[in-house]
């Protein structure tokens, strides 16, 4: 992607592969160009198509950004979203949009990927025998 360099995308890989090491969650960064609809349409087309869903508990997490639109969305599937609700959701969405607005792009989604780890870490800690579900690299959407 034009607007990400690979020290970028290798800052997001290393956020999500901290904040991971503490928890059974996932957490995965979908980054587009342009959005064709609503970002949180956008991103429950992308949790699906990743199969952000079939994770064993459930708790999968998804940030979908469209960097040239300046659109973006959080979506969490329904086992960390029963324990944490739509107010956790909006408070990262909140960090990353004050972050954005300062042309601080990466370290809006370091502080989301941060706080989305905090609270898969209290409600799903790591445990022995854990596996890493999902890949930890950014997916670059299809018009990159």
């Amino acid at each position: 992607m034009s607007n990400f360099s690979e020290e970028d995308k290798l800052r997001i890989k290393k956020a999500i592969e901290s904040a991971e090491m503490q928890t059974s969650g996932e957490i995965c960064v979908y980054l587009d160009k342009h959005c064709s609809t609503e970002p949180l349409k956008e991103a429950i087309k992308q949790f699906d198509k990743y199969k952000l869903s079939k994770t064993k508990l459930r708790n999968a997490a998804l940030i979908y950004i469209a960097i040239e639109d300046k659109v973006f969305a959080i979506l969490g599937d329904i086992g960390i979203h029963e324990k944490v609700g739509q107010e956790f959701w909006d408070n990262a969405k909140a960090i990353m949009k004050e972050h954005f607005q300062s042309g601080e792009i990466i370290t809006g989604i370091e502080k989301a990927i941060e706080q989305i780890g905090g609270a898969l870490k209290m409600y799903f800690p790591h445990e022995d025998g854990d596996v890493n579900e999902l890949p930890n690299d950014v997916i670059l959407g299809d018009d990159n």
